[in-house]
This record gives structure tokens, C-alpha cells and sequence, in this order.
């Protein structure tokens, strides 16, 4: 069927959502908004789906995530794994609570066992749950930190990492021998719940993993009782881990935002919900200074990314970007673990190809291995996995400059709670030492170089913005510069045509003579052009100016 005959299919359905039936009468004369509805369906991005939530088989309702649930059951089912189950985990957003119910109801009538969280949690604890219930995949419902029109669905694997492209093709291929949506069957959760086949995850699944990551500190309770935290939530999933693990951590002076602090699937003070904007932490710091805070802490709707606000030299709240709080954790993981004589041989960190060299020259400088992998935190997980197999590298850390990492293992899914206990804690060891966060970052630029990074992003939404991205690739590899701000290109990694020891991906990386680095790649979980761009100064002043050079000379090319 082409798009007009879709809508019309949709239209006539009988037993269609009366809102979404309500939605596709008011556009019956928007041709063009009935093609952007109807002529695709909502594609697999990083390891999932994600969309506007409404009518049409390119938005997230009912019937689009029914479609992912089959793939995924029949996939199960081929493979003899519907015994060993799927747990199903879901966020603040609306429509969370509903899509995760779709996803069981599909999943059980397939004969899938489902374990399904009772309330609310993050991503992370997803992937954990996963692990924890040796089960067969994941479901988490959330869309991360998209706007409140949005949701999604991540798809972990056996591992708890998001699954692997080999896994997403069987399961596309599953939904695409669908003949109708309208026509999955699904299974009714109360006889599953009688029957066993139904396990729900409550207060027990919540407690284990809290303890795995209290686990991870380092220092004493006594350290960190002074130690004073202002942390918001951002209406999101964070709250009930973060207060419980800092609390067992001794932390006696956290304090949560309270107009961020329950659940609020519109997000309404703020305009985004992503700690990586600065702004969606005002609140966090005004409420900072007059609770005279040392620290700010911030994590999205499914806390998985955190981002955190210091002190300068003039007291003043400054927002880090994801790069520096990976310096920061690095730095301090390392040296705790020297100072302890736990430091391996075979010590390893992950981290993407568009993340700083800082973390590469602090992990050589602890005689640590740095393995760089694509955008994901699946690759990441990959690693991990690998070298849990073959026992070669002993995993310490993986991060992305998106504000996502990852300490301890027994998830693999970054995790904003395992950061903000050893951000936390960090922040108490070296105010014990006289020096606040900011004088330990200075020390590190002192020690291993002034490194600076920037981003340029650009939206594109729906069919027109899809066209541009894929042009915007074309354009920049069949034009490639051969100067960057006056610094001579030295190389370029195009990624879409192959480069060793890593998979395919549209991603190209341009080397400069000086060290410097930019990359470009569409973003694989919103419809953005995303441009890189890393340097290094002899001081923080020379790097600036070459950063801002770089970025300028940038935007004018890409044309943002």
C-alpha cells in the first residue's frame, strides 16, 4: 500500500485508539502530513526505535511498538529462548506504562516469560534486570532525553547491551512479513500473571542493584557526611536509586530540587530535559546556592546520562561538559585504584571515536589501555563482553562525551547513579584535601594538556530533514577540505567505507597536522547533523582560540 492507502486503512479501522482515529480526521486535507505520517515506518536508530508519539506507522503508538514486540517474540521463538524471558523496564514519559504492557501482552502471547517492573526505573537498571534474571533480551521504554512529544524503545540483549545490528536485522526482517498491525494477537497479563508466565519486579530487583553500586565507592562513610549535593532529577527516573545509593555512601546533605522532583511526563520547567544544555540546570543551581551546595548533580528522564555543575575560582556554579566529567571520573578511578594496589596489568577503558584524547593520555599515563569504539554504548558493551570471554583486558571505564558512563559491569548501559556516587564521592575526598572540584580538573590539564572540545548540531525533522542529512554526507565526502582554519588536513577516516577494527558506520573523522580532529555523523537517536570538533593548546587560552577558529570555520562549511 502506498501512504494514502495506509492512511485510509487506519482510518477505517474500527477498533482504532479514538485519539489517534481523532488525529488522522483533522488531517484528512494535509496531504503532505499524511505522507510524513504514513509513507515509512519508524526506523531502527541506536539499538531501538524512537518518534513523536501519534497516529500513523512513522509515530510511536500502540500498534508501531506491537510491531517491534512481534519481531522480537517470533525472533525468541525461532531461536528457543522464550523460556529464558525478556524484562521489561519503562520511564516518566507518556505512554511508558502503556507500551510496556503492549510489549508483554505481544511477548507473552509468542509464550515469551516476562519479567515487568512494577514502577518506574532507569535504563540501567533495565540492562541490570536483564542480567540479574539471566534473561534473553530487554525492553526499555523511554526516549531518553527527547523532547515530551517523544518516546521509544531500546532493545537490550542476553548481555545487557544494547543489541547487536546481526539481532536487529533478524528482528526486521520478522516485522516486515507483517501483513496488518491491527491484527497482532496479544495475551491477557492477569491469566499470565496466574499462570506464572508473568513475573513482576518490585522492591527486591531495586535494593540488588542499589548495593552493586554502592559497592563501587571507594572511601569511608565518615568521608562524605559534609559533603553538600543539590540534585534534580528532571522529572525523570532518577531520584529513588540516586537518594538511596548516596544515603548508603554517608552522603547526610543531598538535596532534591523540588520543583523537579516527582515524575512529570511534560517536563514543564524546563525546555529540554538533557543535562548535556546548561539551561536545564537553573533551577538545580539557584536552588545550589541557597542550600550553599559544593556540587550539582542532573540526570535525564531514564538516567542513564548525568551532568554536574562545580564551583569556579570565583564560587560560581559552571556547567562541565561531558568530556571533563569523564577526565574527572577517569582520573580519579585510576588513581584510587593505584593508591589501593588494585590498579591490573591488563587495565582497559572504552571510550567513542568523537570523545576527548584527554581520556586516551590519562589512561597511558596509569599504563591503562584505551580501546575507542563507534557512537553506542552497544560497542562499548561489546568490549566489555569480549574481554570478560577472553579474559585480555580487565574493563575499568567506558564513557561517551554524551554524558554517559559506565564503572561497574554489572549493567552495560551507562549509568548516571554509578556516576554520580563517585562524582560525589570524589568531590568530598579532595574537599577533605583543600582543593575543590574545579583546582583538581586545572591539575589535570596542567598534567596531561589543555584539551578542549565543542559540538555543532543541527535539526532536521521528518522527510525533508532526512533528505538533507543523507546530502549533507555526500556533500562533505565528495568536497572534503583540504584546510581547516588555516591547519592542513592530514587524513580522513570515512567509517561508511571501512576502517580496521571497527564496523561500518557513516561517520567521517578528518585528522589535522596539529593534532586537532573534527567528525561529522548524523545522530542515531534524533533527527540531527552532528559535528565534532577536538583540540589541543599549549594553554587553555591557545586552545580556546583554536577551538572557536575551528568551529567557525566549520559552520560556514557544513553550511549550520
Amino acid at each position: 500500500m502506498n501512504y494514502l492507502d495506509l492512511y485510509h486503512h487506519w482510518l477505517r479501522f474500527d477498533g482504532l485508539d479514538s485519539i489517534l482515529k481523532e488525529e488522522l480526521q483533522q488531517i484528512q486535507e494535509h496531504e503532505l502530513e499524511i505522507q510524513e505520517r504514513f509513507s515509512q515506518s519508524l526506523s531502527f536508530g541506536t539499538a531501538g526505535i524512537r518518534g513523536i508519539i501519534g497516529a500513523g506507522t512513522n509515530r510511536m503508538n500502540v500498534y508501531t511498538v506491537r510491531k517491534l514486540a512481534h519481531g522480537l517474540g517470533e525472533w525468541l521463538h525461532h531461536e528457543n529462548l522464550a523460556e529464558k524471558g525478556v524484562a521489561i523496564g519503562y520511564d516518566t514519559r507518556h505512554c511508558s506504562v502503556e507500551f510496556a504492557g503492549e510489549v508483554a501482552k505481544v511477548l507473552l502471547h509468542h509464550g515469551v516469560k516476562v519479567y515487568l517492573f512494577k514502577q518506574i526505573c532507569p535504563s540501567p537498571e533495565l540492562s541490570f534486570a536483564v542480567r540479574y534474571h539471566e534473561a534473553a533480551a530487554g525492553i526499555m521504554v523511554t526516549a531518553s532525553h527527547n523532547p515530551p512529544n517523544y518516546n521509544g524503545i531500546k532493545v537490550y540483549g542476553a548481555d545487557g547491551a544494547q543489541i547487536s545490528p546481526h539481532i536487529t536485522n533478524q528482528i526486521l526482517e520478522n516485522i516486515s512479513r507483517i501483513s496488518d498491525e491491527f491484527m497482532i494477537p496479544v495475551a491477557d497479563l492477569s491469566e499470565a500473571e496466574a499462570s506464572g508466565s508473568l513475573v513482576w519486579l518490585g522492591s527486591e530487583i531495586d535494593q540488588t542493584y542499589y548495593k552493586n553500586i554502592a559497592s563501587l565507592a571507594f572511601q569511608t562513610n565518615d568521608q562524605n557526611k559534609y559533603f553538600r549535593i543539590v540534585y534534580s532529577p528532571l522529572h525523570g527516573t532518577g531520584r529513588l536509586p540516586i537518594e538511596s545509593v548516596l544515603s548508603q555512601r554517608g552522603f547526610e546533605h543531598v538535596f532534591v530540587v523540588p520543583e523537579q522532583a516527582d515524575p512529570d511526563p511534560n517536563f514543564s520547567t524546563v525546555k529540554s530535559p538533557n543535562p548535556e544544555d546548561p539551561a536545564s540546570f537553573q533551577l538545580a543551581i539557584a536552588y545550589a546556592n541557597e542550600q550553599q551546595a559544593d556540587l550539582v548533580l542532573v540526570t535525564d528522564p531514564d538516567a542513564d546520562r548525568i551532568g554536574i555543575a562545580i564551583r569556579d575560582e570565583n564560587n560560581q556554579f559552571v556547567h562541565l561538559t561531558g568530556n571533563q566529567i569523564g577526565a574527572l571520573l577517569l582520573y580519579y578511578l585510576l588513581s584510587q585504584r593505584l593508591e589501593r594496589g588494585e590498579l591490573p596489568s591488563n587495565g582497559a577503558m572504552v571510550k567513542s571515536i568523537v570523545s576527548s584524547d584527554l581520556g586516551e593520555s590519562i589512561a597511558s599515563h596509569f599504563g591503562v589501555k584505551t580501546q575507542n569504539t563507534l557512537t553506542g554504548f552497544r560497542y562499548i558493551g561489546e568490549f566489555i563482553q569480549k574481554w570478560k570471554q577472553t579474559g585480555e583486558y580487565k574493563f575499568l571505564f567506558g564513557y561517551e562525551e554524551s554524558y554517559g558512563y559506565l564503572i561497574g559491569d554489572f549493567c552495560r548501559d551507562k549509568d548516571a547513579t554509578q556516576a554520580c556516587l563517585l562524582l560525589a564521592e570524589l568531590g568530598a575526598y579532595y574537599q577533605k584535601q583543600g582543593m575543590p572540584i574545579h583546582q583538581v580538573l586545572d591539575t589535570i590539564y596542567k598534567e596531561f594538556g589543555y584539551f578542549q572540545e565543542t559540538q555543532i548540531s543541527v535539526t532536521l525533522e521528518g522527510l525533508e530533514g532526512s533528505k538533507q542529512l543523507k546530502e549533507i554526507m555526500i556533500r562533505t565526502r565528495s568536497n572534503p577540505p583540504s584546510h581547516v582554519a588555516g591547519i592542513a588536513v592530514c587524513s580522513i577516516q570515512d567509517y561508511l567505507q571501512g576502517v580496521e577494527g571497527f564496523p561500518k558506520a557513516d561517520v567521517l573523522k578528518y585528522l589535522l597536522e596539529d593534532g586537532s580532529w573534527f567528525a561529522i555523523r548524523p545522530s542515531g537517536t534524533e533527527p540531527k547533523m552532528k559535528c565534532y570538533v577536538g583540540v589541543k593548546g599549549s594553554s587553555s587560552t591557545k586552545a580556546e582560540e583554536k577551538k572557536i577558529a575551528i568551529k567557525e570555520y566549520l559552520a560556514d562549511w557544513l553550511g549550520f
